[in-house]
């Protein structure tokens, strides 16, 4: 063998290791998203910086590391071609490439994509900064991009942008949880906060029969009496039904008024202005309401104009951070554990709330509550004694009330019954 051969040899080495190195930052920098990228460089992680750049468009890096690993394993395996020949002859050629491909697959190939696979992070913050460096030296920019212009006009479809799903989100804090990375409270925020933008303002309404209002022709005296019976800080005054709902009088100024001596004054002359809202409003944009308007209580009408509900600043609080009781709340009273798998539940209670608390996925439809759940799988007004079974869960009609499922018993079935049901 020549001095020129034993060059070529080592010229053979150096690009193998470059293979390998360029494998590894393909193979890591793929498996870094944009939102872990900018986690890291949160972090101040050195390279950080760099890789953020490569991540946040990767048909900058990907056809230069692809280019750059396709030519340094051609030449290598040429170069070595050209050396077996010049040693041994054809027969060395033969031998010299079947041992070159299993070098390169193994030494550039298997092995740096299995180390970067394991460790992404810190292949890809060690590596990006190489990577960075390529793509800006203009010939191989250029050559690059010209291939991968020629590629894509070859392709006959159109790669989207890789974005996150919501499902994702919700697997991602799952695995979170269950890694010890965040507290189950904090998971639970992050399902809720997602829920939030899908849930509209009839969800998470008080419903029409149980909303407390006062007509307004009512003394404040009786007023003050209703806010001292129910609790409540905010009275809803109607005129003829709770269909012509006119405003609202508060608590504070009602006690004002008592404390004036206008105790028989009627609160019909001492009303604040009311907010309506359709029952489908999505509930994130009317928290903005709220929050830019500065209210507290909106009325919730159907696409008849008839008052649905009626909806306040707590509700939707609550369906972020879970229900809300202060010391005088009957906490959990919508929901009663009575024994294992079986529970007592009201039936305005939300079918959403009931499959988090039994550890079911309950069946939905055009009904919101379990009372409506019942009611439209009978397709009649409920008895008590009746029960509907579905998805493994048994809920029996404890006691109605004017029509409506007061309170209702959910019992998860055995799994012989299961059987027979099945």
């Amino acid at each position: 063998m020549s001095t020129a051969d034993w060059w070529s040899l080592v010229a053979v080495v150096v690009l193998v290791a470059i293979s390998a190195v360029l494998s590894a930052a393909e193979t890591s920098l793929t498996r870094i998203s944009r939102i872990k990228a900018q986690a890291l460089r949160e972090q101040g992680r050195r390279g950080a910086r760099a890789l953020c750049a490569l991540v946040e468009q990767p048909s900058t890096y990907l056809s230069t590391v692809l280019l750059l690993t396709l030519v340094a394993q051609l030449i290598a395996a040429t170069l070595v071609g050209v050396v077996a020949d010049h040693a041994f002859g054809p027969l060395g050629v033969a031998v010299a490439t079947a041992v070159e491909i299993l070098v390169i697959f193994v030494v550039g190939e298997a092995i740096p994509k299995n180390v970067a696979a394991v460790h992404p992070e810190g292949t890809a913050l060690r590596l990006a900064p190489i990577v960075a460096l390529l793509v800006r030296v203009w010939p191989i920019r250029v050559l690059a991009s010209g291939v991968a212009r020629l590629s894509a006009v070859l392709t006959p479809f159109r790669a989207q942008r890789s974005l996150v799903s919501e499902e994702e989100l919700l697997a991602m804090a799952d695995a979170a949880e269950e890694g010890d990375v965040i507290e189950n409270d904090e998971r639970q925020l992050i399902h809720s906060v997602i829920s939030f933008g899908d849930t509209i303002a009839r969800e998470v309404m008080v419903p029409r029969p149980d909303i407390v209002a006062v007509p307004s022709s009512t003394t404040v005296a009786a007023a003050i009496e209703v806010v001292i019976e129910v609790g409540r800080s905010r009275l809803p005054v109607f005129e003829g039904s709770i269909d012509n709902i006119l405003g609202m009088v508060l608590a504070k100024d009602l006690l004002a008024l008592e404390y004036k001596g206008q105790r028989e004054e009627l609160v019909g002359r001492h009303m604040r202005p009311i907010h309506f809202v359709p029952e489908t409003k999505p509930v994130a944009e009317l928290l903005r309401e709220m929050r830019d308007g500065k209210f507290h209580l909106a009325v919730v009408v159907d696409e008849y104009g008839s008052t649905a509900g009626i909806v306040t600043l707590e509700d939707l609080i609550e369906e972020l951070v879970g229900e809300i009781h202060d010391e005088y709340d009957a906490a959990g009273e919508g929901i009663v554990t009575l024994g294992e798998g079986r529970w007592e539940v009201r039936g305005s209670v939300s079918i959403d709330d009931l499959s988090e608390r039994i550890g079911e996925e309950l069946p939905e439809g055009e009904w919101d509550s379990v009372g409506g759940l019942i009611m439209g799988l009978l397709g009649h007004l409920p008895r008590v004694g009746e029960e509907v079974r579905v998805d493994g869960v048994r809920l029996a009609v404890r006691q109605v009330v004017r029509h409506r499922v007061a309170s209702v018993l959910v019992e998860r079935l055995p799994r012989e019954e299961l059987g027979e049901d099945g």
